[in-house]
């Protein structure tokens, strides 16, 4: 299996990233995102969705998903608070929406997740530096990977 691994060294840097696998979306992809807390889990997910046209994304700490309306719809989930009890919140209706998909905290989920998925590890090198590894389950994550990255 392939990892991609991309160095960012600001906020911008991270946003341009997840901008560049926007360019490559398709309806029902999956993001999960994972990486410690100040990572730059939301700040990626912001990248993405203002490439979509959507530009007020905040962290979804209290809804567990929040949805927004751009060319695609996006469900962003932040599963930090879920602790296991995910069996009655519906969230696999999700992967086959139509919408894109992002998940930080994925790790809480694995055993629900779509096995075609692109994984994202954040780790935290310094203050402005992050290392993104994109790990792509699947042939169209694959190629997303090969044309974004």
């Amino acid at each position: 299996m392939n990892e991609y691994k991309v160095t960012t060294y600001s906020e911008e840097e991270t946003l341009a990233v997840a901008q560049n696998i926007e360019s490559e979306k398709f309806p029902n992809m999956i993001i999960t995102l994972n990486g410690d807390l100040g990572s730059g889990k939301t700040v990626f997910t912001k990248g993405l969705a203002h490439a979509m046209g959507i530009d007020s994304v905040t962290s979804p700490t209290f809804n567990i998903v929040k949805e927004y309306e751009g060319e695609l719809p996006l469900y962003h989930m932040d599963l930090y608070r879920v602790e296991n009890n995910i069996d009655n919140l519906g969230l696999e209706e999700y992967f086959t929406k139509g919408g894109i998909v992002v998940i930080e905290w994925a790790d809480m989920i694995k055993e629900y997740l779509p096995k075609e998925r692109l994984d994202v590890k954040i780790k935290i090198v310094d203050e402005n530096t992050r290392v993104l590894i994109f790990i792509p389950h699947g042939e169209k994550y694959e190629q997303l990977c090969e044309a974004a990255l």
